[in-house]
């Protein structure tokens, strides 16, 4: 997990997240996550398993975002120091203990299951006001 704080004006300030980022053009988001585990974590990865797609509608700067999210225990290398915030394992029974997005709280869970889920997670100043999730097997 990253502990964004070391950027300034991060929106991600002080919470912690999975590495990731935007897609570069023309890129899948397979490619997407493997470029953004090595940039941020120094690690490659090779496998990954899709596991959902998350929608932010006008989640920062009246901008929808979506998130791709991905898992991984098919990788090599050593963590970096990364320029976005402090990289630390942590072990997912202590997950639900760091200072997360709200919504965080709601897929985190869903992780370890078999297939993958859909959800929308909207927030007004930071807070989360609704959000749905679907799981399919």
């Amino acid at each position: 997990m990253l502990h964004r704080v070391k950027k300034q004006n991060d929106i991600h300030q002080g919470k912690w997240n999975g590495l990731g980022g935007k897609l570069e053009p023309g890129e899948t988001p397979e490619e997407c996550v493997r470029r953004e585990v090595l940039e941020e974590a120094g690690l490659i990865v090779h496998k990954v398993t899709f596991k959902g797609v998350l929608t932010f509608p006008l989640f920062a700067h009246d901008e929808d975002w979506y998130a791709f999210v991905f898992t991984t225990d098919d990788f090599e290398g050593e963590l970096i120091d990364s320029t976005e915030g402090n990289l630390r394992w942590i072990e997912n029974e202590r997950l639900m203990e760091l200072e997360l997005w709200e919504g965080d709280r709601q897929f985190l869970p869903l992780l370890d299951r078999p297939g993958f889920f859909s959800g929308k997670f909207s927030y007004k100043n930071g807070a989360l006001v609704d959000y749905s999730l679907s799981v399919y097997e």
